[in-house]
């Protein structure tokens, strides 16, 4: 009696939902293509209003309110968020803000290090309309018992503020990472977000109490919200369909439909029962041979044991090779700690050796989750459409269904520019003049294919250029990398990166264009000028950032303190020379405002000039007029002695704050 019992509700509550469709007949007349909400001015999907709620996906509470101070807020969970604006482009951002946390930092509160933030765990995953990321930039803080000692790395700051109230000594590091070292793993770990721009070693001067959380839509959302100028809808089954915006004489038909509907009701009720019981005898018939298929099926669906090979171990993924978990495991010893090359905040990269004999760079990335999948999706897809000698090279990979996300790398011996310039590996006299420029040349010659494919790298750093044993660059790293339209000027996307190396417009304005590479690159530049690294604790505040310190000496004419000694412009006036010519080149790469910085093929330009010496630049072709106007190179700006130009490291020039912005 229970299965006829239950499929007379089910099938009753199914044809109830088809009845309310009916009758509804698409109420997308009722959602309007935008609607007011304060000082938040016109808002259109995904934004609606708790009274429309079917009509997108975030309901903004508070808009009928046009007070110019009234809160506008949004739901989380259970939590309440007031909302301080809204953006659009081709991500849609929603800004929010903890009221909790921000009085608890006010107050210098140590409570505010006492919890993870919510906001992250409580947002949707997604659906057929599109997802939710909450803003991707945050620090793990360790919070250890202050009577204890710890041995940490230097990478490592101590914060003992909260020691007197909590008896709690915390420990932080600038570059975020998801696995705690040994030593702090007795400790609590806390993840909060984190204003990059604002680092420094009081925790309470760069957490942040407001985040960002993008909207990102669906394909097929995207398409009925941007092309066909409809209303992303989900119908009772929970599927996706694209509503049309329906004028008065649709409505009025609409109208007539549910009234012609009431009259089907009585035909509805008398065919239920026999549409019941012929239901009831078709799934009795259908469950025994059922039964039988869904234990074959089960079986066919069962994981593999970690000592069977990998079912998709041979084939391809996105043209290169899938490598078995148990592959990868033996040629990297089982990934012993002696074989680890690196680590960083998105997993570690092991050196590993194949059957075949090839020395391979194997990282294996961390939390098998969505933001993971996607970037190793990211990386596999790139790497496997772009071929360029100063690109590292993707063997292949495991596949999305493996136990852990492996990606298999061209092995490069001689490590990161970062470890030649103050690692364990530097050598002040291996290092040269020539080799720092030939570097600098590579991977602007890199990035310039990069850009020219459509791509922003999104992570240009020392960390990710490696070098061979003839000091040949290869930059790497693509998980943060984005695909760029032909056809607009910038993305807009929640910031990513390293702090340090961030382009400060992408930073404040939410917009990722092919300059915020320019940006980052101008920091490289810098680093292979005075070996100093991106970002130093130990500096004054305002100092903390290389990109800051450089330019705050080429304000006070102080350049030539930025010099590595090593360089010996002292001895050698041409080598002076052309170093202070790449100063000049690295200054305008730093530049606040991204239209004042030269695209990165005027950088290769430039460096090849620098390169040759030629200081007059006879051969080489004019910059752009927006460039010329903001920014004059380094060989024309001799002809411009009456009216300095931006670029230069001898005259002293005046800073300019961040632009103002909107999404």
């Amino acid at each position: 009696m229970a299965l006829p019992v239950y499929l007379f509700f089910f099938f009753l509550s199914l044809l109830a939902d088809v009845q309310m469709l009916v009758l509804s007949s698409d109420s997308g007349g009722e959602c309007p293509p935008s609607f007011h909400c304060g000082n938040l001015g016109n808002l259109s999907f995904p934004y609606t209003t708790p009274q429309r709620n079917h009509c997108g996906m975030l309901p903004i509470h508070g808009c009928e309110d046009e007070h110019p101070n009234a809160n506008k807020t949004v739901y989380f969970g259970k939590k309440q968020f007031p909302v301080t604006r809204v953006g659009y482009i081709f991500n849609h951002v929603v800004f929010v803000r903890d009221t909790d946390l921000q009085k608890r930092l006010e107050k210098d509160d140590c409570d505010a290090l006492c919890c993870n933030i919510t906001l992250p765990i409580t947002l949707p995953t997604s659906s057929p309309l599109g997802r939710f990321d909450s803003f991707p930039n945050k620090i793990t803080m360790y919070k250890c018992n202050s009577s204890r000692n710890y041995n940490v790395s230097k990478q490592f700051l101590k914060y003992t503020g909260c020691a007197n109230s909590n008896h709690e000594t915390i420990f932080f590091r600038s570059q975020d990472q998801d696995h705690p070292p040994p030593s702090l793993a007795t400790c609590s770990r806390v993840q909060l977000p984190v204003n990059v721009m604002a680092f420094s070693p009081n925790p309470f001067t760069f957490i942040a109490s407001d985040f960002a959380v993008n909207i990102k839509l669906s394909d097929a959302c995207f398409r009925c919200s941007f092309f066909n100028k409809g209303i992303c809808r989900l119908n009772s089954t929970g599927g996706f369909y694209c509503s049309k915006f329906k004028d008065a004489a649709e409505i009025k038909f609409q109208k007539k439909i549910r009234a012609w509907a009431l009259g089907l009701r009585i035909g509805f009720g008398v065919g239920l029962g026999l549409l019941i019981l012929a239901l009831v005898l078709i799934i009795r018939i259908y469950k025994q041979k059922h039964s039988a298929l869904s234990h074959v099926r089960l079986r066919s669906t069962n994981h593999y044991p970690n000592n069977e090979p990998d079912p998709d171990s041979g084939r391809l993924f996105f043209g290169v090779p899938i490598f078995s978990y148990n592959e990868l495991q033996d040629a990297t010893d089982n990934f012993h700690p002696s074989n680890k090359l690196g680590d960083g905040g998105f997993g570690c990269v092991y050196y590993g050796k194949l059957q075949d004999g090839r020395e391979v760079a194997i990282k294996h990335l961390f939390n098998h989750n969505y933001k993971r999948v996607e970037q190793f999706m990211t990386e596999v897809e790139i790497l496997t459409r772009l071929r360029h000698k100063n690109l590292v090279s993707l063997y292949g990979c495991t596949s999305r269904q493996s136990r852990e996300l492996l990606l298999v790398y061209e092995y490069i011996p001689n490590g990161t520019l970062a470890s030649h310039l103050r690692g364990g590996s530097a050598n002040p006299s291996l290092l040269t003049w020539p080799l720092r420029i030939k570097i600098a040349i590579e991977t602007a010659s890199a990035l310039s294919y990069l850009h020219a494919s459509g791509i922003i790298h999104r992570d240009v750093k020392t960390n990710n250029i490696l070098l061979d044993n003839n000091f040949c660059v290869r930059v790497a790293d693509f998980g943060l990398s984005r695909l760029f339209p032909d056809d607009v000027s910038h993305v807009s996307t929640a910031p990513q990166g390293t702090p340090g190396y961030l382009d400060p417009e992408y930073y404040f304005c939410f917009r990722l264009t092919n300059k915020s590479d320019v940006y980052s690159f101008g920091v490289v530049l810098m680093e292979l000028i005075s070996s100093m690294p991106a970002v130093d604790m130990g500096r004054n505040k305002d100092e903390i950032t290389l990109g800051s310190l450089a330019v705050r000496k080429i304000q006070k004419n102080k350049f030539e303190e930025l010099v590595d000694p090593c360089l010996g412009i002292e001895k050698d006036s041409e080598v002076k020379k052309k170093v202070v010519a790449l100063g000049e080149l690295a200054f305008q790469c730093l530049q606040i405002e991204k239209e004042m910085r030269p695209s990165i093929d005027e950088v290769l330009e430039i460096l090849r000039e620098i390169e040759s010496g030629k200081e007059e630049g006879g051969d080489r072709e004019e910059l752009s007029e927006a460039t010329v106007k903001s920014s004059i190179s380094y060989t024309q700006a001799k002809l411009f002695k009456s009216s300095p130009s931006p670029n230069t490291v001898t005259v002293k020039w005046s800073s300019e704050c961040p632009p103002n912005c909107s999404v």
